[in-house]
């Protein structure tokens, strides 16, 4: 069985819940995130939890945007003669800092950081798998965006900035391989729940408010967000493509 799903940012959060969806339907899982010692226990047990699963599973602790270590990983997956079905983007680095005023403002090299990572990170490992024959007709591409691409949000300037750009080179990677079969979507979450947010000065205002426009009364998880990626990968699905596509249970819609 040679289908695979490559996920950036594979061991907590969207990717995580993503990681052991796709897994549950029959994908092999090579996972990419960035965890210190400290946080290695709950991977490892999370990791115990998705090898119960009878598919090859994969995680490599490395910098995502490190093209050594990207090369590393494309290596590997040609050796397994593999085949990409799905590739997702959800990597959450990314500096928090007012513009303006504060005693921490951002810099040059917290905007560089941060728009490499959650941004341009997405267009370097698609060229790469792309280059290698990894992806092919019917290969789903997805990266996680946020209400932050459109609004301005306190010291989410940075980060607001990369989504904006991810969903820009979704639609340009959309364009151009759409000849060869391969489609690219964003995903817009609606809030969750997940580590990424907990860094967000302004958490507790942003789930109140979710939690007040939501439809159905409740925020979005990360399993809601899995389980429509995998909908989304489905073979007949292969002519949607290009899109910013919400789940969010109508939060985006409801004022």
């Amino acid at each position: 069985m040679r289908k695979w799903a490559v996920i950036l940012g594979a061991s907590s959060g969207f990717g995580a819940a993503t990681a052991k969806e796709l897994a549950a339907n029959g994908y092999n899982i090579c996972g990419i995130h960035l965890d210190r010692r400290a946080h290695m226990e709950s991977v490892n047990e999370f990791l115990s939890e998705l090898e119960t699963t009878k598919v090859d599973i994969k995680y490599f602790n490395i910098n995502a945007a490190d093209p050594e270590k990207r090369a590393e990983v494309v290596s590997f997956l040609q050796e397994k003669a593999a085949k990409v079905r799905v590739l997702v983007h959800s990597l959450a680095f990314g500096g928090l800092a007012p513009m303006f005023e504060g005693e921490k403002i951002l810099t040059p090299k917290q905007l560089e950081m941060t728009l490499d990572v959650m941004a341009n990170s997405l267009v370097y490992w698609s060229q790469d798998l792309f280059k290698a024959s990894l992806l092919e007709k019917g290969s789903a591409i997805f990266a996680l965006t946020s209400m932050g691409s459109t609004r301005a949000v306190v010291t989410y300037g940075a980060v607001g900035a990369a989504k904006s750009t991810l969903e820009n080179y979704i639609r340009q990677i959309a364009l151009e391989l759409a000849p060869k079969g391969i489609r690219a979507n964003a995903i817009r979450a609606g809030v969750t729940l997940t580590p990424a947010l907990e860094k967000i000065p302004v958490m507790d205002y942003l789930v109140a408010e979710a939690k007040k426009k939501n439809p159905s009364g409740r925020l979005t998880t990360p399993i809601d967000v899995a389980k429509a990626i995998v909908a989304l990968s489905a073979d007949e699905l292969y002519w949607m493509t290009g899109n910013v596509i919400n789940i969010d249970g109508g939060e985006e819609i409801s004022v």
